[in-house]
């Protein structure tokens, strides 16, 4: 039997290419350093991204950016109650000619997919994604299509008390490692915002820091950075508790377990370090659990796992 290939930290070139990359991105997106990073961590880590929150705070700006820096096809899909699976996975045609159906990709066989809105969509456009997001490929008409590599889904939501929204189910929102809200921008930002480049010019700007092929090799080399017996006792800690929790009904699952532990060493990768700390696993925490907790009573997601975080020690 074959022995796996060693796997080797990330080169001096390629942190210094991924710390341009992180450079480039918050020139583009103003005063969300930490919002950035995590962002960064979920595309190396290979997961994919959901950012909620009201219109016009930053979440095409950054898709544009993160697809612009790791030079990936971008495609966006803007999410609406009238479009069908066929707009995001593409169909098969008839060919009089050969007699035979071709097969026309659609938008979903980009680099990165901006699924614009995603909560606007009726949930069997929705769960068109289930399937590339999981697996990193499409079936249509009984054949299966693999997607290029690497592929980033960045999906974007409107809070659910806006009018015309579809909450996505919890299979779905279990297939998105992070979520994030970019919020408002503070003064310093917002001033800079006003006075500075235009956003449409910045972008433009953009040159590529790394492509597909480097990121696949970080995400490769992430598999280097260290992993304590200690430091996956507390994971396991923290998602055993969320599992007994009183106030939850659903918790945890094995996926969002991998998941914690593939960001938190994208996170220690983009740190510097070639091991994972607890502090890590805080830091990742909440964003990637918050929307996967479903709660007995009214409180939300956000707020219980940091009410995990408070309970669960570090041994």
């Amino acid at each position: 039997m074959s022995q796996p290939l060693p796997v080797h930290p990330p080169t001096d070139e390629l942190r210094q290419r991924l710390a341009a990359a992180e450079a480039q991105l918050n020139r583009v997106v103003l005063g969300k350093a930490r919002k950035v990073k995590l962002a960064l961590a979920c595309l190396i880590a290979g997961g994919h991204l959901l950012l909620e929150d009201v219109p016009g705070v930053g979440k095409t700006t950054l898709a544009h950016a993160l697809a612009a820096s790791f030079a990936l096809e971008f495609q966006r899909v803007q999410f609406t109650s009238d479009l069908l699976p066929s707009d995001i996975l593409g169909v098969s045609v008839y060919e009089r000619e050969t007699g035979q159906f071709r097969f026309h990709p659609g938008p979903i066989f980009g680099g990165l997919l901006l699924a614009d809105e995603i909560n606007r969509a009726t949930p069997k456009t929705q769960s068109a994604l289930l399937e590339a997001m999981a697996e990193g490929q499409v079936t249509v008409d009984g054949q299966t299509h693999a997607l290029p590599q690497p592929f980033f889904v960045v999906a974007t939501q409107n809070p659910l008390d806006l009018a015309g929204t579809f909450p996505l189910p919890d299979s779905q929102l279990d297939r998105f490692m992070l979520r994030l809200s970019l919020d408002y921008p503070d003064p310093a930002a917002e001033r800079e915002l006003l006075t500075g480049v235009d956003r449409h010019d910045l972008l433009a700007s953009l040159k590529p820091q790394l492509d597909g092929a480097a990121l696949l090799a970080l995400r490769r080399q992430t598999q280097a950075i260290a992993v304590s017996p200690a430091l996956l006792d507390y994971l396991q800690a923290l998602i055993g508790a969320s599992r007994r929790h009183a106030e939850i009904r659903t918790g945890l699952s094995p996926r969002a377990g991998l998941s914690l532990l593939a960001v938190a060493r994208a996170w220690a990768l983009l740190h510097g370090r070639s091991y994972v700390l607890p502090e890590d696993l805080q830091a990742l925490f909440v964003p990637l659990a918050a929307h996967r907790l479903v709660a007995a009573r009214g409180a939300g997601g956000e707020a219980l796992a940091r009410q995990l975080l408070a309970e669960v020690a570090v041994d």
